[in-house]
């Protein structure tokens, strides 16, 4: 069987609340880590991410192994439910968050996962960085019909405009994944877009290669964040899920 390692940092940037949340946790051999980025306004974000990630959590907990797709994509649908009921006060009507979640099975050695809006799921294999996820975002939407290049992308006025997010009042469609085989040696990284759009994609193999253990990977991107001193620094907060072979796994 894998062994699975798991490590968490959630930072607030320059802003005076943390609108994000996360959650990793586990059911025999099968793990989970979910992340969410909320917004909408007097920290009504911070509730919609409170209450994504804890129904994420508790539907994942409870759940019989082994995974599969549907009970995830219903887990996803289950927290944007939560949101909706949470829109009845002041200002709650707008609160909305993004969501990305990564399952794990370590005995036989499959994962899948689900995004919906703009947090990234990133997988490091044999040395290549694969960006597993595709953000529900305008920007990105134009970039992949041509109309933007890379550069025009990571400039654009409306970069953080989405178009999916649980809370909408539209119909949400999950993207969520097939079994997918692991090897060991995998790495995945969720992260919010205060996360990947500070570090920069390329600091994330960088890193990676002088990290012992996730916790200080995680440190390691942390501290390039914080150094580049952003005046207007988003919340920004990532899970790390190292997939080792049994017999190396060192246990930390």
């Amino acid at each position: 069987m894998l062994n699975i390692r798991m490590a968490a940092c959630s930072e607030p940037g320059t802003r005076s609340s943390n609108e994000d949340a996360l959650a990793t946790g586990d059911c025999g051999p099968g793990w989970f880590a979910v992340l969410a980025d909320g917004a909408g306004g007097h920290r009504h974000g911070a509730e919609a991410a409170r209450r994504a990630v804890y129904r994420l959590q508790t539907c994942l907990g409870d759940a019989t192994l082994p995974w599969r797709p549907e009970l995830l994509t219903g887990a996803v649908l289950a927290a944007h439910d939560d949101v909706r009921r949470g829109q009845d006060g002041e200002g709650l009507a707008r609160m909305h968050t993004t969501v990305v979640a990564l399952c794990v099975d370590a005995q036989r050695a499959v994962a899948l996962w689900t995004h919906v809006g703009d947090s990234r799921l990133y997988r490091l294999r044999g040395g290549s960085i694969d960006t597993v996820t595709q953000d529900d975002s305008l920007v990105h939407s134009l970039l992949q019909a041509g109309l933007l290049t890379p550069d025009q992308a990571e400039m654009h006025p409306h970069r953080n405009q989405l178009l999916a997010a649980l809370g909408i009042e539209d119909a949400l469609e999950p993207h969520t994944t097939a079994l997918q085989p692991l090897v060991a040696g995998d790495v995945f990284l969720l992260c919010s877009d205060g996360w990947w759009g500070s570090a920069g994609e390329a600091l994330i193999p960088a890193t990676l290669g002088e990290a012992a253990s996730p916790d200080e990977w995680l440190a390691a991107m942390r501290r390039a964040i914080e150094q580049r001193g952003l005046a207007d620094q988003d919340n920004f907060s990532a899970i790390a899920v190292w997939v080792d072979a049994a017999e190396t796994a060192d246990g930390a």
